[in-house]
């Protein structure tokens, strides 16, 4: 089992080079960042976590300029989105932008996508809430094309790419993991297009939604071998990661304060404890 931390970089937390160089001392596999471009006065949807919206959702670092900072200042960690808001991205901008990174750690990039919750946000970006799940995935499908073909072209419903050249290619495809609900649909395009499932913990019982996921991939021509399931926002007791591993888990992800270096490193010594919980 691989272990990774969270951490939403904001201009008030550690620094995500400082971040990634302690926890990467500690043993730790990857170091997550999420993403929200800005948060709309409005308000109007609710936060899936409650009435009061965090600060640090309004104060994030851009992600793929926290990996380059994480990734320049380490070895080994994978540098990681969690989640990356696909929808809100022009495909060739992403795509450019996950490769270089890629390019720049010498093949340590994960893409975490997820669909987003945040109708006000995606508005201000133009996308529908309705349709960004098939948004989602063409803009992956294209981004695979760019990142794989040297004259790559890509025809959708939302994205058109006419045949074109971009380099750098990423040293490795990064291994896509998608964070949603165990549902039909979620798991329907986890199968088709993505590595892994990476679910936050504590919404659902996700050991027991497993079977669901190879019963979709079996049904679909898929070998549910090939698919890796994760879990993001640990709590990361014992007897859960005990759990975890009897039930094939191969990550699992704590989540940390987005807190100054003095308030963090504590917790990610709490955490780095936990490594050899589970063998």
């Amino acid at each position: 089992m691989q272990f990774g931390v969270m951490m939403f970089p904001t201009d008030l937390a550690i620094r995500p080079d400082e971040l990634a160089g302690e926890a990467e001392q500690r043993g730790f596999g990857s170091v997550f960042f999420p993403e929200h471009t800005h948060i709309p006065t409005s308000r109007k949807t609710r936060w899936p976590g409650g009435d009061d919206l965090p600060d640090e959702y309004r104060r994030t670092l851009d992600p793929f300029v926290a990996m380059t900072a994480a990734a320049l200042a380490t070895e080994r960690i994978e540098v990681a989105t969690g989640i990356c808001l696909v929808a809100q991205h022009h495909p060739i901008n992403l795509a450019k932008a996950v490769a270089s990174v890629d390019h720049l750690s010498g093949g340590r990039v994960v893409l975490g996508i997820g669909f987003g919750w945040n109708v006000d946000e995606m508005e201000s970006h133009g996308v529908t809430y309705r349709t960004r799940h098939r948004v989602v995935r063409e803009t992956i499908l294209a981004c695979k094309e760019l990142w794989t073909s040297d004259e790559a072209s890509f025809e959708g419903e939302f994205v058109e790419l006419t045949p074109s050249w971009m380099w750098p290619k990423p040293v490795r495809v990064p291994p896509i993991l998608i964070g949603c609900a165990p549902s039909d649909l979620g798991f329907g395009h986890v199968v088709e297009y993505a590595d892994g499932w990476m679910p936050i913990e504590g919404r659902y019982d996700i050991v027991e939604r497993i079977e669901k996921l190879h019963q979709t991939a079996e049904e679909k021509g898929r070998d549910p071998s090939t698919i890796e399931v994760g879990v993001f926002g640990s709590r990361g007791t014992p007897e859960m990661l005990e759990r975890y591993a009897e039930a094939g888990i191969s990550r699992v992800v704590f989540g940390l304060p987005p807190r100054p270096r003095d308030e963090v490193l504590p917790v990610l010594d709490r955490r780095a404890e936990l490594l050899t919980t589970v063998a």
